[in-house]
């Protein structure tokens, strides 16, 4: 049972199987059985994502999940429940800073809901992108020796973050539902049941976005520097501490050609009732996740082949 593999001028090679002895190879020849092959090339075609391949190793990738979500808050004192603790002290902060002592605006909303509505989702989409953005810097031992659908470790880190944001949505849950309790001007809307879609355009850009920056960082590691500081930029651009209505005509137009402003504002629309966004531009912020992740794709499957040459 050989299995191809890549030779250096990126022809395949075959090679014996692991665990195939000699008794098993004539049984094969005597029985006529059709010799299994597998065959790893770095030829393949631009659109060639091998993505049905992904399917094969999801054990893998559950693996990973558990690898990431265990070894985040390992050996701390409060554990997972670091995940809660985290956004209650970031939005006391935003809430201090922004609201109180720079006096923004959050269009009639309570401040700390307002807060901790657009901390969570911005963490998550930033969170996913840095994460994704070092895959193979950070698990360059790992890759370089064995062979396994490189975007088994994306895929890993998009979902056990998922899950940090599910415990994250559970405790803005609980604060709707005190804000509710007390009598205030909350007011959830049907926009909540685009939540999925919303968590899912931005983890498709947080996806896109990193895969090709770490497929850039192969050759070029002094963009690892560039994008940390690209993040927190681009925060500001985002709608993460002001409301889009704050803004004048002129710059509500600007900011609504970041994909992610119409995320933010759906979120905050479905769970006060208090935003600027349309199913449209929704729709559009979409459309454009499609188009940006197949081009991350095809860069990252390009930058895969020769990976462990350059890193």
């Amino acid at each position: 049972m050989p299995v191809k593999t890549s030779a250096p001028n990126g022809g395949a090679v075959a090679v014996p199987a692991p665990g195939l002895g000699q008794d098993a190879k004539l049984r094969s020849r005597a029985t006529g059985e059709q010799a299994h092959v597998t065959v790893i090339s770095a030829e393949r075609g631009w659109l060639d994502w091998r993505l049905p391949l992904l399917w094969r190793y999801r054990d893998l990738v559950w693996l990973f999940v558990l690898r990431d979500f265990v070894s985040i808050y390992k050996q701390t004192i409060l554990g997972p429940a670091w995940h809660v603790v985290r956004p209650l002290i970031a939005t006391f902060v935003f809430t201090l800073v922004f609201g109180r002592m720079a006096g923004l605006s959050t269009d009639g909303a309570p401040r700390f809901l307002f807060y901790l509505s657009g901390y969570i989702l911005w963490t998550y989409f930033a969170t996913c992108f840095d994460n994704i953005s070092r895959t193979f810097i950070v698990n360059a031992n790992i890759l370089s020796k064995v062979y396994f659908h490189r975007l088994v470790i994306p895929v890993s880190l998009l979902i056990s973050n998922l899950i940090s944001l599910g415990i994250q949505l559970v405790l803005l849950t609980i604060v709707i539902a005190w804000y509710l309790a007390t009598g205030s001007s909350v007011q959830p809307t049907w926009w909540l049941l685009a939540l999925p879609f919303v968590v899912l355009i931005a983890g498709g850009y947080a996806l896109a976005g990193g895969i090709i920056v770490c497929a850039i960082t192969t050759r070029y590691r002094d963009l690892t520097y560039f994008v940390a500081f690209a993040t927190q930029f681009f925060m500001y651009l985002t709608p993460v501490i002001y409301p889009v209505s704050s803004l004048s005509p002129r710059y509500q137009q600007l900011i609504m050609m970041n994909p992610l402003t119409p995320l933010m504002e759906a979120l905050r629309l479905g769970v006060m009732g208090f935003g600027t966004v349309t199913v449209w531009q929704v729709l559009m912020s979409g459309a454009g996740m499609l188009v940006f992740l197949a081009l991350g794709l095809t860069v990252f499957s390009r930058a895969e082949r020769t990976f462990a040459d350059t890193i």
